[in-house]
């Protein structure tokens, strides 16, 4: 296949935005494979604990982003009471895997898991 290339030198025939496919997205879909649901920094641990490191904005954004594509739906939305530096409670966003997650089986994850479960 021969791809034309345009006066600013990009490809006429690669498509438009972002993939749709993220590694960063799929690792989670991965972690929440075998921790079943989980809140968003507990993610974020397991994450930079298996992974590669990446920010923790970085995870959150993948999160919503596996809403929009169904990867990740939200089990549940908890208000948990606490002395904490910005008020008295947290609001813990609880995710699990959607109907169009794939998981692989990652076994990093699953050691992991196994590992540091209690």
């Amino acid at each position: 296949m021969k791809t034309n290339i345009n006066d600013l030198g990009l490809s006429l025939t690669m498509g438009r935005g972002r993939p749709l496919k993220s590694p960063i997205r799929q690792n989670v879909v991965e972690i929440l494979h075998y921790l079943g649901k989980g809140y968003g920094y507990q993610i974020c641990k397991i994450y930079n604990e298996v992974f590669p490191a990446v920010t923790q904005r970085s995870v959150y954004y993948h999160l919503h982003k596996g809403i929009e594509t169904k990867e990740i739906v939200i089990n549940k939305i908890k208000e948990e009471k606490g002395d904490f530096s910005w008020g008295n409670f947290v609001e813990k966003i609880y995710y699990e895997l959607g109907s169009a997650a794939e998981p692989v089986g990652e076994k990093r994850v699953q050691q992991f898991i196994k590992k540091n479960s209690k």
